[in-house]
């Protein structure tokens, strides 16, 4: 099957939808992900599974197929990998890899992107706490989680993840000394870091996941 970075990308915003957590996307939901109109998504979508990527009946969500799956690994793998490779090669903040990894993942040759995993390290996660697939495709397991405003005050826990969907708010919380892989509380307004409190703004909450 050729490869088409605009059927790569629906996979994988498919893909990632449901990473870390359960609801299912939909054709509406994936149309604002990609800042698409509707219509052209129902069309896509129509495309993908005639090729036995996703599957989808009118009106529900949009599931991927194994195969479609294995792709959407392909990428997300391709992602990931350099926008670590960015970060800790080239001198790149967390706020500034996501549009340049968008970009180079359908640049990129796969033996340039097995040289890059060589380099780092075979690393298992990105710079936003995002577990990357092995060249099988293989995600390593996930310890238990919980999003940060569903929370309760005192839990205590570790940064696993952030998402980098919003870079505004990737620099407010590099500003205030969070990072992934922090111990942390969880209080009414933040979270405390070794005792100390950092208030958060309430967009925060969506946006970080904690060890459970």
């Amino acid at each position: 099957m050729p490869n088409s970075p605009a059927i790569d990308d629906y996979l994988k915003t498919v893909y990632a939808h449901t990473e870390w957590q359960d609801a299912p996307i939909t054709p509406s939901v994936l149309a604002a992900k990609l800042g698409i109109a509707p219509s052209s998504v129902t069309e896509m979508v129509k495309k993908l599974s005639a090729q036995g990527l996703v599957a989808h009946e009118p009106y529900r969500a949009v599931r991927l197929t194994p195969e479609g799956e294995r792709r959407a690994l392909e990428m997300v793998r391709r992602h990931r990998l350099i926008e670590t490779w960015l970060v800790e090669e080239h001198g790149y903040t967390w706020d500034e890899v996501h549009e340049e990894a968008e970009v180079l993942e359908h640049a990129i040759s796969d033996r340039l992107l097995e040289k890059i995993d060589e380099r780092l390290g075979r690393p298992r996660f990105d710079p936003h706490g995002d577990p990357i697939p092995d060249a099988a495709g293989l995600v390593g397991t996930r310890e238990s989680f919980v999003l940060l405003g569903e929370a309760p005050v005192g839990h205590a826990g570790r940064i696993l993840r952030v998402s980098d969907r919003d870079p505004g708010l990737l620099r407010v919380i590099e500003q205030a000394g969070i990072a992934v892989g922090q111990e942390v509380r969880v209080t009414g307004t933040g979270v405390e870091i070794a005792g100390a409190a950092v208030d958060l703004p309430a967009a925060v909450a969506d946006v970080i996941w904690l060890s459970a």
